[in-house]
């Protein structure tokens, strides 16, 4: 078990059985799309984010990030904090189908996985790192090759993997993680990057 002061927001009930393994802290569910219609949810979460913030962990797949992008537009960005599991291909045993893209989602990824994930939010340690941290820009990214160039959408992806993040992400998540996610997970990822060009 992982203590985790934040609230943690999952999209359905079985990822809160999932998590309530892993996980010591408070567990919020959104009901999956039901979040867009239900104002009282939405005021509950705006008091969680201001009284503790919250760790948003959805699946990988363009619905979770339709979700998390929504919390987004109501929860002040420093009150949030990002859990990605990575995009994996299968299906839950309990489902008779996979999903829509056919990957995996919260309730369905090892524990290990979701330990990760939940370690490279950055919601863990709340104390702030040396002042050598390097702080990633958009400038980072397109140096990188990443965005504004003709290949950038498969490069992008390709890191993306090697980060072990689903290709959903935009360049803001994706700098956001860079950020706070440990500084040896990001400089392995970009040397396996670079050295693979």
């Amino acid at each position: 078990m992982i203590k985790v002061n934040q609230a943690v927001i999952v999209e359905g009930k079985y990822d809160k059985i999932k998590l309530s393994g892993i996980v010591d802290g408070l567990i919020v569910v959104t009901g999956g799309f039901q979040i867009f219609k239900d104002e009282e949810k939405r005021k509950y979460l705006k008091k969680l984010a201001e009284e503790r913030g919250l760790l948003i962990l959805t699946d990988s797949d363009a619905a979770g990030f339709m979700i998390r992008n929504h919390l987004k537009s109501f929860i002040p960005e420093d009150r949030i904090f990002n859990a990605y599991v990575p995009k994996i291909f299968g299906k839950e045993k309990r489902k008779t189908e996979g999903s829509k893209e056919g990957t995996l989602g919260v309730e369905g990824m090892d524990k290990e996985i979701i330990l990760e994930a939940i370690k490279n939010s950055g919601a863990l340690d709340m104390k702030t790192e040396s002042a050598e941290r390097y702080a990633y820009t958009l400038k980072d990214l397109f140096n990188l090759g990443l965005t504004g160039g003709d290949n950038s959408k498969a490069r992008k992806v390709h890191f993306l993997k090697l980060l072990a993040l689903p290709e959903h992400m935009n360049n803001n998540a994706l700098l956001k993680y860079m950020n706070t996610a440990p500084v040896e997970k990001i400089e392995k990822a970009l040397e396996e990057f670079q050295n693979g060009i």
